[in-house]
């Protein structure tokens, strides 16, 4: 998928530092610039991987380079080949392509684990048998050093231990491999880090081969070096990490060159959470339908809702790169999918609540067509023909019998309206049914005003109104999302998020009338509903008899 380039130029402190890396003297002087992203396939991507996307795979863009896609699949607890394909997919809809070069971090187990023999012959690993508890118990504080009875046992004996390790001969939790490096030191990930465990768990790709599985660690650097990335571009927590990641390509053979490690702020949206596990309780405690559900910030939830993977990457990129964590308000990123669709969305009208409108004085038999524009954004968009005749629906609010204050839509004795592109209408009155409920409004039009301009050029001072024909009409439903979360920071510490779920996140509209070239609406095509919104065909349960639009984001902006 081609993703245009708009105005903007994009450079960040990272840039800064591979443009010293790769110019003359620098440490990769000659070489091509070589990112990857590692995704752990135990969840579906989120908003925040996408700011991670844009950056290992935009970084690779603007220099010409490679990007490769790596399963982080070294922990097989909550990962499947499902996380696997629906990765594989977000990724392709944003517009980003890893060609060949799709690689799983499993794949590499047998290098890794010579790597830690090869670390235990140096005398820079070494078996544990602390027990998790006592692993706590003796891992000090500032100023206290940590301490293992193991630390100082043989080669040979860790070796045999090791292998008996990787053979399943060991319970689980029973033996840890570490590494060797500095009880002592203010740095808490380099006091002996654990760099093996035992799992008896089958796993996705490698089924019951292996019961021994690095620590990300351990085999993220190792991976990084012998994919021949320069550059390893991580979120900000991984900052403390990087001495450990330097001592792990410093100290194994790879006969390659040492990727440098680059830290990013991790993105951060109000109203949401980005916890891959608090999303998996949403979906598993069935608060929401999936993680497609349009309210989740998953990618594959945003795509449902109507987002576009071009208005999706100019926010990861607008909101920029920093070294510093912060929030960025939702309502940027409904900004940057209305300025898309603005430009890009076919325009139709939609009735929400639908009112019948009778013009009393329009001959019963006619029946005509109007011209309407297309996209006012895009000239060579054109116009559509759209049915007309005597009978209309329009939106409830469009009417009331009794006007408030400055009120200018229909009401008897009222102003003239404008019915979208057709004609001037003039409110006489109204039909109520016996409870009272107006059930139709009655309007006459003036049949001089084709096109909505009155002949004689006097001025309108009631609304434009749009409108649906009656004997044209086409039955949706129309599914209104808001916030998932009531609260701007549901993650916030000492909160529960599920607290402030809210309860009208979701407002699903049935029984609505769409104009008749709707009928024939497939996902994922959008549409500005007149006065209304940005909307999508729902992509798992719109059907041509039952048509479901997605409000994507509403038509007027709250971001200023």
């Amino acid at each position: 998928m081609d993703i245009e380039k708009n105005e903007y130029e994009y450079k960040n402190f990272i840039h800064d530092f591979i443009d010293e890396d790769i110019a003359a003297g620098g440490q990769y002087e000659g070489m091509e610039v070589h990112t990857r992203f590692p995704p752990e396939p135990n969840g579906y991507l989120h908003i925040g991987h996408c700011k991670a996307l844009c950056i290992d795979f935009g970084t690779a863009e603007k220099y010409g380079g490679k990007c490769n896609l790596r399963f982080d699949d070294t922990n097989p607890a909550k990962e499947d080949t499902e996380f696997v394909d629906a990765i594989q997919e977000d990724i392709k809809w944003l517009g980003f392509d890893w060609e060949d070069r799709m690689y799983y971090g499993s794949d590499y187990f047998p290098q890794t684990y010579e790597f830690a023999v090869e670390l235990i012959k140096k005398g820079l690993a070494y078996v544990c048998e602390l027990t998790p508890d006592q692993f706590k118990e003796y891992r000090g504080d500032i100023g206290t050093p940590a301490r293992s009875p193991y630390r100082d046992r043989p080669i040979e004996e860790s070796l045999e231990l090791f292998e008996k390790m990787k053979n399943g001969e060991v319970e689980e939790g029973k033996m840890t491999l570490r590494a060797k490096i500095d009880l002592a030191s203010g740095n808490f990930n380099m006091r002996d880090p654990v760099l093996y465990r035992i799992r008896f768990i089958e796993h996705h790709r490698q089924g019951t081969k292996w019961c021994v599985f690095p620590m990300y660690d351990f085999a993220h650097p190792i991976q990084d070096a012998l994919e021949g990335i320069t550059h390893s571009l991580c979120s900000l927590e991984y900052e403390s990490h990087r001495p450990l990641y330097e001592w792990v390509v410093n100290n194994v053979s790879i006969p390659y060159h040492k990727p440098r490690q680059i830290e990013f702020a991790r993105l951060n949206i109000d109203h949401t959470v980005m916890s891959k596990r608090k999303l998996r309780a949403l979906v598993e405690n069935g608060l929401v339908v999936g993680w497609d559900d349009p309210r989740m910030p998953t990618l594959c939830g945003l795509r449902r809702r109507g987002y576009t993977p071009a208005s999706i990457r100019n926010f990861a990129n607008r909101i920029g790169v920093a070294k510093a964590d912060s929030t960025v308000e939702y309502a940027f990123l409904e900004h940057c999918l209305r300025e898309d669709l603005n430009m890009t969305a076919q325009r139709a009208m939609v009735v929400q609540r639908p009112l019948k409108l009778t013009i009393t004085n329009y001959p019963e038999d006619k029946k005509e067509t109007v011209s309407v524009e297309n996209n006012p954004n895009d000239p060579e968009a054109g116009n559509r023909e759209v049915p007309f005749s005597r009978t209309v629906y329009i939106e409830a609010d469009d009417f009331m019998e009794t006007p408030i204050p400055k009120y200018k839509r229909l009401f008897p004795g009222g102003p003239e309206c404008r019915l979208k592109g057709a004609y001037l209408i003039t409110c006489t009155g109204c039909v109520k049914d016996d409870e009272g409920n107006v059930i139709e409004v009655l309007c006459e039009y003036d049949p001089d005003s084709r096109g909505g301009d009155p002949a004689d050029g006097r001025k309108v001072k009631g609304a434009t109104i749009h409108w649906v024909d009656c004997d044209t009409a086409v039955d949706c439903e129309i599914r209104l999302y808001d916030n998932l979360f009531t609260d701007a920071d549901p993650d916030g510490a000492d909160k529960n998020f599920l607290d402030f779920l809210n309860p009208n996140s979701l407002e699903v509209l049935k029984g609505c009338k769409a104009e008749s070239m709707l009928a024939t609406a497939e996902a994922p095509a959008h549409y500005q509903f007149l006065r209304v919104g940005y909307f999508c065909v729902d992509n798992k349960d719109s059907a041509p008899d039952h048509l479901v639009f997605n409000r994507a984001v509403a038509l007027k902006a709250s971001f200023k």
